[in-house]
């Protein structure tokens, strides 16, 4: 350990990006503290990935169950499908309690020290600590601020946490609306569609830009308004700003045209989920005692290194992961961060390759995605001086989907037309959010169509839709 210090390195915040970290400093023979002032392993396990996958795998199965059609198909019949809300609902906080524990004995087993309160900066390389027996200064040779996220509520949308509330309310499953509305069409308010669907809800979905899932690639959007909104009981205001929300019963929503913001129309419906994204939690982390200012958005400025910039200059043994660089607010992004930070923090230089992060909205079926979109990478190749081509294949062309009676969906590779190098996969279809990583792996080498059309894939497998586009890429089918 570095003399005069501490420790060698103190995590502020247990996420999934401070926890991989963390682990990492130790395999790196660094002695760690990590700092948590509320749940072991922060948004993700608590209210984010974790609930939210329970709830999907939950609802999924009784959309399944209750889909007689396609049981039908495969030859069976199943009648008088039931399911109980609150087991569902312990279904999720069963397995948080399970995955925040297992977070915490894995870093108490490597003899990572765990301090409860709240962790600030205090100057050059100390935190101070407001624990419950009150206040206490750790030095750290080296910091890294894993400070994560919280729902972000525009103005004039009141939150009472029980009719009108965000994704943290919304994993515990508290109640079942028999009309809600969804403000936002992103992955979130795709998910708990999903979810408050297939128990039975019926949605509004309320999107102030003028396309639901503003994100996706146009595409993978397209097909997934034909397969997740219009068969189920969805309606759409698209171009629509919800402009104020009033908690209640009912709950009250104003309805304004996005552009002119003029009111066009009111809403009563029994709940509001607020999904319109999340913003970082760094106010009050001491961070001017470095000089150090966030951005107009609250996201703390770092380099590819994870290194904290002040004004542009590398602040000396500071560094920042996750929700709160707001490069990818992702918990996997989060943990490649960690173990980036801290392989810096060893003089081992390595960066953050950010184009081959996937991600994935866990609806049914799932939508996956790495890399570019198709408008993006055109316009990349406008500045560079290189064409973009585009292949797709289809689920209805797999063997292993029609197998499943799941043969809805569709890949889609983004390439350069000269080197053939790989941009961005898209894919909407049966485990997506699996298949996606052969394409991310594929990305961060730089692999090119040319190479992985010739690859060979098990059959029958699902993975044969990408083998399937590649070749169209190179025009071997």
């Amino acid at each position: 350990m570095t003399e005069g210090f501490d420790y060698d390195l103190v995590i502020i915040g247990a996420g999934v990006g401070g926890h991989g970290a963390a682990l990492h400093a130790v395999s790196c023979g660094l002695k760690t503290a990590i700092v948590e002032a509320a749940d072991m392993g922060g948004t993700c396990v608590n209210r984010g990935c974790i609930p939210s996958k329970a709830l999907l795998a939950a609802s999924g199965r009784v959309r399944e169950l209750h889909n007689a059609h396609h049981l039908k198909s495969l030859g069976i019949q199943v009648s008088g499908v039931e399911f109980n809300k609150e087991a569902i609902a312990s279904h999720a906080n069963n397995l948080v309690s399970k995955i925040r524990g297992d977070l915490t004995n894995s870093l108490q087993r490597l003899g990572v020290d765990i301090i409860r309160g709240r962790g600030k900066v205090a100057g050059q390389q100390k935190v101070s600590i407001t624990t419950e027996s009150g206040e206490k200064t750790v030095t750290g040779k080296d910091i890294i601020i894993s400070s994560g996220s919280i729902p972000w509520v525009p103005p004039g949308i009141e939150i009472d946490h029980k009719t009108v509330f965000t994704s943290d309310e919304g994993v515990k499953l508290e109640s079942l609306p028999p009309w809600i509305a969804i403000v936002g069409s992103g992955y979130i308010g795709l998910e708990f569609s999903d979810i408050y669907t297939a128990l039975g809800c019926e949605v509004t979905m309320i999107e102030a830009l003028d396309q639901l899932m503003p994100g996706f690639d146009r595409d993978i959007a397209t097909i997934a308004e034909r397969i997740l909104i219009k068969p189920r009981d969805i309606e759409t205001k698209v171009g629509i700003l919800a402009k104020s929300v009033t908690p209640g019963t009912p709950v009250v929503i104003e309805l304004a045209d996005a552009k002119t913001k003029e009111v066009v129309d009111v809403l009563e419906v029994d709940a509001c989920l607020v999904a319109t994204g999340r913003i970082p939690d760094t106010k009050d982390l001491g961070l001017e005692s470095v000089g150090v200012e966030t951005d107009r958005k609250g996201f703390i400025t770092v380099d590819d290194r994870m290194a904290v910039l002040s004004g542009g200059e590398v602040v000396p043994h500071l560094w920042a992961i996750g929700d709160a660089t707001g490069k990818m607010m992702l918990a996997h992004a989060a943990s490649a961060q960690g173990v980036v930070a801290v392989e810096n923090i060893c003089d081992r230089h390595r960066l953050v390759d950010y184009h081959s992060i996937p991600a994935a909205a866990f609806t049914h079926p799932e939508i996956s995605f790495v890399g570019y979109t198709e408008t993006a990478a055109k316009d990349l190749g406008k500045e560079q001086g290189f064409e973009v081509g585009v292949a797709k294949s289809y689920f209805k062309g797999n063997s292993k989907a029609i197998a499943e009676g799941e043969a809805d969906g569709m890949a889609k590779v983004v390439y350069r037309k000269d080197t053939g190098e790989v941009l961005g996969v898209h894919i909407i279809g049966m485990h997506a959010a699996d298949l996606i990583h052969e394409a991310a792996n594929a990305i961060a080498s730089r692999n090119t169509v040319n190479t992985l059309a010739y690859y060979v894939h098990a059959h029958p497998t699902l993975s044969e839709v990408l083998d399937e586009a590649y070749k169209r890429a190179v025009g071997s089918h």
